[in-house]
């Protein structure tokens, strides 16, 4: 069965960040996040509506690696892209549905 709600990040903190991967802290605020999940920027953050999407790449949640989170919990996560330089604190990122 899918998921009514997409699935949705709050970003907490920024760790590291390169041209094209970022690791941060982040919180499920709604759906079902998954690794191998793309993503766009919310346009409702005040940031601008960027296409390009957004690959999450790894969950890791107390130390260990896994596959998905749900709301209210928090995860280091590894997303790569070419905007991921636009990220900052309190971007919520959404989940693009189809094409996964």
């Amino acid at each position: 069965m899918a998921d009514i709600t997409a699935g949705k990040l709050q970003i907490y903190e920024v760790e590291e960040s390169t041209a094209t991967a970022v690791t941060c802290v982040v919180r499920c605020v709604a759906g079902v996040v998954r690794t191998g999940q793309h993503f766009s920027i919310d346009s409702d953050t005040g940031s601008k509506m960027i296409a390009a999407p957004l690959i999450l790449d790894w969950i890791n949640r107390y130390e260990r690696l896994v596959d998905f989170i749900d709301p209210p919990h928090s995860a280091k996560v590894h997303m790569s892209g070419e905007v991921v330089g636009t990220l900052e604190r309190g971007v919520t990122l959404t989940a693009i549905t189809g094409g996964e």
